[in-house]
């Protein structure tokens, strides 16, 4: 079952719902919780996001291995690293494509659509293959060609749309309107942000079921920040954790809802178009992430073009190859440092969300 968290409006969860009526997104109306109130002493990493099977309701159809990406200290940033990178695809976007594309195969779906920057395009697309389902997957058209070369070796039809991301994804759902395709977007459907929890259960069972003070991501339609904040949660009510971490997102200038709503100060600045992956002006989930930041005593910042490309440089020269969207994670860290909203003793853990070697 499905059910609209602003209307109530319940819907059977089959093929065709994705929206509800009343325009709001739909997410699960039951959350899974395991039936013990304490964490296994091990858990098996070879099943990947199986291991977590009690929170996810059924375990996964469709998979590559994905899950358990390292976290590592970092020094010189004062915090330790998620690496989200290392995933089939090169990014966390693997998490949900999983669990959505197993969705899929579970409703007999033939052909999935979906809109996307890049990353999550090329998730989908590579799920559908592994599960011999049909894929169309609306980019932009100037999405970077490393990407798009990628979706297309997948066997995926991709659809190239001049305009802005929105003008995309009005594409792609004017075409699930019309029967073209079932609609597996990262944005709207909730088996995307089930998979996105994982990373939550992950890093608390390889911190021994301790939580750290503040999780820091890329923030664009939410996928990962939601699915952080929906996982943190899940373990605290189940009594596997004590606390929810404080949520923080970067955002990039010229496109940052959150942090505008939050401190209206980024109308002014030079564009980030360099971080395409969080180019959202009209998040899906606006409301949801909203609250998760108030719930959590979160934040958003925007982060600008120069301060991006000077991070992104800073990484690979330490190690970490990302591609700029990532980049403004780690940008972020340091103006939270300076406005006060971490402290120097403050635990942070930053995702490194996708990597820069995709070209």
């Amino acid at each position: 079952m499905l059910t609209c968290g602003d209307c109530g409006r319940e819907y059977t969860d089959d093929a065709a719902a994705w929206r509800c009526d009343c325009g709001h997104a739909l997410d699960y109306a039951h959350t899974p919780l395991p039936a013990t109130d304490h964490p296994p002493e091990s858990l098996d990493r070879d099943r990947g996001l199986r291991a977590f099977e009690p929170f996810l309701d059924a375990e996964p159809a469709v998979t590559l291995g994905e899950g358990w990406t390292p976290v590592v200290d970092a020094p010189e940033w004062d915090a330790r690293f998620k690496l989200e990178s290392i995933f089939p695809t090169g990014s966390f976007k693997d998490r949900g494509a999983a669990l959505t594309i197993s969705r899929a195969v579970e409703r007999g779906v033939e052909r999935v659509l979906e809109d996307s920057s890049g990353n999550a395009g090329l998730a989908i697309a590579t799920y559908a293959a592994r599960a011999g389902i049909d894929a169309e997957i609306y980019v932009p058209a100037d999405a970077k060609p490393g990407k798009l070369r990628a979706i297309e070796r997948t066997g995926a039809d991709v659809v190239r749309v001049e305009g802005t991301r929105g003008d995309v994804t009005d594409a792609c759902v004017a075409a699930v309107e019309r029967g073209e395709g079932w609609y597996a977007s990262h944005a709207w459907n909730p088996a995307f942000f089930r998979g996105t929890a994982t990373f939550a259960f992950e890093l608390a069972a390889q911190r021994d079921w301790t939580v750290p003070d503040a999780v820091l991501a890329p923030l664009g339609h939410g996928t990962l920040f939601l699915g952080a904040y929906r996982g943190f949660r899940a373990l605290r009510d189940a009594g596997w954790t004590d606390e929810v971490p404080k949520l923080l997102g970067a955002q990039a200038t010229g496109a940052a809802p959150i942090a505008d709503e939050l401190h209206g100060e980024t109308a002014s600045r030079p564009s980030n178009a360099a971080a395409d992956g969080i180019q959202i002006r009209d998040p899906a989930r606006l409301d949801q992430i909203l609250d998760a930041v108030d719930e959590t005593d979160g934040d958003a910042v925007a982060v600008g073009p120069d301060a991006t490309e000077r991070e992104r440089d800073r990484l690979a020269r330490a190690g970490f190859h990302v591609e700029p969207t990532c980049a403004t994670a780690t940008a972020a860290l340091a103006e939270y440092r300076d406005r006060g909203v971490l402290g120097p003793d403050d635990d942070v853990v930053v995702a490194l969300t996708g990597t820069g070697l995709k070209g």
